[in-house]
């Protein structure tokens, strides 16, 4: 069968190949591939800075944002042939560390996890795949194939329950939310604040393209200016952080109301240097008992989650979202970038 594979460690070497068919083990799904979404991630592995295949292989198949249709599933799994399914992306260690043994693998303490499309597992960006049926969550059928959005909106799901936690610490009311980026995972942070009933503000650099006008859409506010300048004017309880860029990112640290939370999910490339007053944001966290809080990945609770995110949300809006698709044997395309660019989609079926 055909798949999207590269030798990680190798710029490139991106190419769609041939690979072994899939056979289901006694507790997997076996899986036609529908479409998979390409991000950050996925371009890093292509450029060589990370990635590991599956022992004993040089290749990896790529693809952690996955959606397909259930071929065979065993007897009594809970799925059908014909559900829309996604797979978990990351597996939990065969150790396994405390929070794997708990089923909050994506909170992994000591590194040995594996991930589809990215460490030592190959992803879904093939023909057909399998998956452990207890890893596998299930679509709205009504989703389609905007379903490929479900991995993203896992991540924010993610970042909205690390608000939630962190808030009942104590009494937490907040009603203004403030996104950084409207890309796919900031517009979708900006989508389950509006189902929150929250004061939604996007912050980006674009002034025109797709993204202010999704970001209307929603019902929410755009905004151009400096992260400062905003927060000034918003005083923000909640940041969502999606852009990864240092001066944004070193920006939220002083920028939301006191007992505000901070979460940050873009991820930064190392050397980069910003001048910081490590002071002043220690005494601005300190005085205003911030809480700044990494997040990345997701357990099966909030790919549940964002399954019903999906499945309440206008799918016309959805759609919006998805700005270009290329076919499975044009794949390699997905990874040239285009201007107003926001989630590109490879269709395999």
């Amino acid at each position: 069968m055909r798949a999207l594979t590269v030798v990680p460690g190798r710029t490139g070497t991106l190419d769609v190949t041939e690979v072994a068919d899939r056979t289901a083990g006694a507790d997997e799904l076996l899986v036609d591939g529908v479409a998979v979404g390409v991000c950050g991630t996925d371009h890093e592995i292509v450029q060589g800075e990370h990635g590991t295949p599956p022992p004993g292989h040089e290749r990896l198949v790529l693809g952690h944002e996955s959606l397909g249709r259930v071929r065979e599933a065993p007897a009594g799994c809970g799925f059908e042939p014909g559900d829309l399914v996604v797979g978990v992306v990351r597996r939990p260690d065969p150790v396994p560390c405390g929070a794997c043994a708990h089923g909050e693998w994506d909170m992994c303490r000591n590194g040995l996890f594996t991930e589809h499309g990215i460490k030592e597992v190959d992803g879904f960006a093939a023909e057909q795949w399998t998956i452990a049926a207890d890893r596998a969550v299930r679509l709205d059928p009504a989703l389609g194939d905007l379903g490929v959005l479900l991995e993203p909106t896992s991540i924010v799901a993610k970042a909205w329950d690390q608000v939630d936690r962190i808030g009942r610490r104590a009494w937490f009311d907040p009603r203004t939310v403030l996104v950084t980026g409207a890309g796919p995972i900031g517009l979708l942070a900006a989508l389950i604040g509006i189902q929150r009933g929250l004061d939604v503000h996007v912050l980006d650099q674009v002034s025109d393209g797709p993204k202010p006008d999704l970001v209307r859409a929603l019902g929410a506010t755009y905004h151009q200016q400096d992260l400062p300048t905003v927060a000034d004017r918003i005083e923000p309880d909640v940041i969502v952080e999606c852009t990864g860029a240092p001066s944004v990112v070193v920006d939220t640290f002083t920028s939301t109301r006191p007992y505000g939370i901070t979460v940050l999910t873009g991820v930064s490339s190392a050397g980069r240097h910003v001048p910081v007053d490590a002071g002043a944001a220690n005494r601005s966290v300190v005085l205003e008992n911030d809480v700044i809080v990494g997040s990345v990945n997701a357990n099966l609770a909030h790919y549940r989650t964002g399954a019903d995110v999906l499945a309440q949300a206008d799918h016309n809006w959805l759609a919006g979202l998805v700005t270009r698709r290329v076919p499975l044997h044009r794949a390699t395309e997905a990874f040239d970038p285009q201007g107003d660019d926001i989630k590109v989609v490879v269709d395999i079926g």
